[in-house]
């Protein structure tokens, strides 16, 4: 068969197959630990993933099936095409290579198959492709692959020759081609994504799956309609049942529903206090001593817990920067899909920023690296933030900087700046200031501490510690510093895999509310969301406002009310009374009883109390932003 006309399309598709499966065990032998090694796993892994291979295989070999179709066989058999077929394979077997290659990075740093984040990267090529060169040796991998793929073309050539001596008539040619060509369209609409999700175990259903045709799914499905996709209540029910989870006095909106519009009351004097919000990068709870952490990577952090208020008990949202900046300003669950931070038509919305800004505070969002990264600056500037972003910044003010932004001590020193630029105008001062250096390809000025640059996560996490306990100790000799609360947390965990689907442990994140004088040293043990942040400090500050944010002051939430929102880009949790409510595409619901310690998850009988809330929760997230019902009303 190699040896016929059509033999080319049938190596390339060998190629391309066995490629994805030589991947396939590598990836498998990776996640070895965490697998389940049961034969019907097996059978999964390998038969399911052989159907993902085959279908993208089937779109890959579309140019190659209609150039050898068309062209006559004169030609076809000329050196000309020869040398244009061995170019062609040259092309493939580079591409499926480094493909191979990406792959492993991928799942290195997700332990998922190419998804939504992926698609994401494409935008912003210029940090990701920056990331990439100073975290890998790029170039002896380059080398490589092109070393790779050249000798097996060599070993190939003969059989790619072969294939354009045969001679075909044009109607037997169009008989094989359109049958070849049959196959992308039977796998377009008839193969489901979702077919590979068939195991409790998340590493199982990753590897059955194939990053081609994932990233094909995922680069056509990056908006996710909520309605359209995941199990919903009625409006009106759902407006109900989220209504009376919330606390406040309920102000009746559009149409009679509540929209989550509330008065917010305290009967304490408001505190007029400065906020410093502090959303620092990929910074697990299992990081810091203060939960356990025996490296002693995190000592100005620990010392901090110590003297501040530490919660033992708070949950990210999502596992992205973008996640956690939407709930930190929004104070709104998850939605699927993209985040609305990097959604169209989402300015003037109900923002943290624009609540300190009505009562009288300069809102800034002041973020290391450029803030056209993420649509940050865009966001932030039409939602209620004076936006700071690294081009505030002159080259002999950055002490150093990698692709993502400025080493996190020039951060705060541009922070300080700005701040001292408030305090100058009399006026008080909400800034919320997002940290990189804890980021790959963690590198950060040499001197600062003890572990040598770009070695380890646990030398970024270390130098991020270092810079904050510098920033607090330069910000005790402002004359604002008695009169700020400054709040440290993280924006999402550094990794979130695991052999669940959500292992809660990923989103367990820490935070630290520091003010002496003000605050008590103490922990606070109740689970919090991180939508809840917002809410908490304007509560503590003693604010009244009329509030949309779905996020509650913890402090003054009742006892049994506590919940929390974790995510992926499409699946979406409900934390509460020690169980977790999963909600998916295809309308598809579970209920587990989670391990917060390892992750693990255990399915239980469905609680539908517990379901319903979920989906109230996140339906009206969606609801009223799209409805545009979010909107900050000045």
């Amino acid at each position: 068969m190699l040896t016929k006309r059509f033999g080319a399309v049938l190596l390339a598709g060998i190629l391309s197959c066995g490629i994805s499966l030589m991947t396939r065990i590598v990836l498998l032998i990776n996640s070895a630990s965490s697998f389940d090694w049961s034969f019907s796993s097996l059978l999964k892994v390998f038969l399911i993933g052989l159907l993902y291979d085959v279908a993208a295989a089937s779109f890959a070999l579309i140019p190659l099936v209609i150039y050898i179709w068309v062209m006559p066989s004169k030609w076809y058999n000329s050196k000309t095409s020869r040398f244009l077929l061995l170019t062609y394979f040259f092309i493939v077997i580079a591409t499926l290579i480094f493909n191979a290659v990406s792959e492993w990075f991928f799942w290195e740093e997700f332990s998922v198959r190419y998804n939504f984040i992926a698609v994401d990267y494409l935008v912003y090529t210029t940090e990701v492709l920056g990331n990439i060169r100073q975290s890998y040796p790029i170039n002896s991998i380059l080398a490589g692959l092109f070393v790779l793929t050249a000798v097996l073309l060599y070993f190939l050539s003969p059989v790619i020759k072969k294939s354009t001596l045969p001679s075909m008539p044009f109607r037997q040619r169009s008989i094989i081609a359109l049958s070849i060509l049959i196959l992308p369209v039977l796998v377009y609409f008839c193969v489901s994504h979702k077919w590979k999700y068939q195991s409790d175990n998340q590493y199982v259903n990753e590897l059955s799956g194939n990053g081609m045709y994932d990233f094909g799914f995922a680069f056509w499905h990056n908006e996710l309609d909520y309605n359209t996709f995941y199990k919903t209540l009625p409006v009106k029910t759902a407006n109900a049942i989220l209504g009376a989870l919330l606390s406040g006095k309920k102000i009746p909106g559009r149409d009679n529903l509540i929209n989550t519009k509330r008065l917010i009351a305290s009967e304490a004097t408001e505190r007029k206090m400065n906020v410093v919000l502090i959303s620092v990068e990929s910074l697990s709870a299992e990081f810091l001593g203060s939960f356990g952490n025996s490296q002693k990577i995190t000592p100005q952090l620990d010392s901090l817990a110590s003297q501040g208020l530490l919660f033992t008990n708070l949950y990210a949202s999502g596992t992205r920067t973008v996640r956690g900046l939407e709930a930190l300003s929004l104070c709104i669950p998850p939605t699927p899909g993209q985040s609305i931070v990097k959604r169209q038509n989402n300015q003037g919305l109900f923002t943290l920023g624009n609540i300190f800004r009505s009562k009288g505070y300069d809102s800034r969002f002041i973020y290391g690296g450029y803030g056209y990264f993420d649509n940050m600056n865009e966001f932030f500037s039409q939602n209620g933030y004076n936006v700071t972003d690294r081009s505030s910044l002159t080259d002999k003010e950055i002490h150093y900087s990698n692709i993502w932004g400025v080493a996190d001590e020039d951060l705060f020193s541009l922070s300080i700046r700005e701040m001292d630029k408030d305090y100058s105008a009399g006026k008080p001062f909400f800034a919320h200031i997002m940290t990189v250096s804890n980021h790959r390809p963690y590198t950060y000025p040499e001197g600062r501490i003890d572990i040598p640059s770009h070695t380890s996560r646990e030398g970024a996490v270390k130098y991020t510690d270092y810079a904050i306990g510098k920033f607090i100790r330069e910000a005790k000799g402002k004359p604002w510093f008695s009169n700020t609360l400054f709040v440290i947390v993280a924006d999402h965990c550094a990794s979130s895999a695991g052999k669940v689907e959500l292992p809660v442990n990923k989103y367990h994140i820490p935070m630290i509310m520091y003010s002496p004088g003000h605050i008590a040293a103490g922990k606070f043990d109740r689970l919090t969301a991180q939508i809840d942040i917002g809410p908490t400090i304007l509560g503590w500050l003693n604010v009244n406002y009329t509030s949309k944010f779905f996020g509650q002051d913890v402090f003054k939430l009742p006892l049994g009310k506590e919940r929390a929102f974790i995510s992926t880009y499409q699946s979406l949790g409900y934390i509460k009374d020690g169980k977790l409510v999963i909600l998916d595409p295809n309308k598809k619901t579970a209920t587990y009883r989670p391990d917060f310690n390892t992750g693990n998850a255990v399915p239980i009988a469905e609680d539908q109390r517990l379901l319903q809330e979920g989906i109230a929760n996140y339906q009206m997230a969606s609801y009223l932003y799209q409805k545009g019902l979010y909107q900050f009303e000045k």
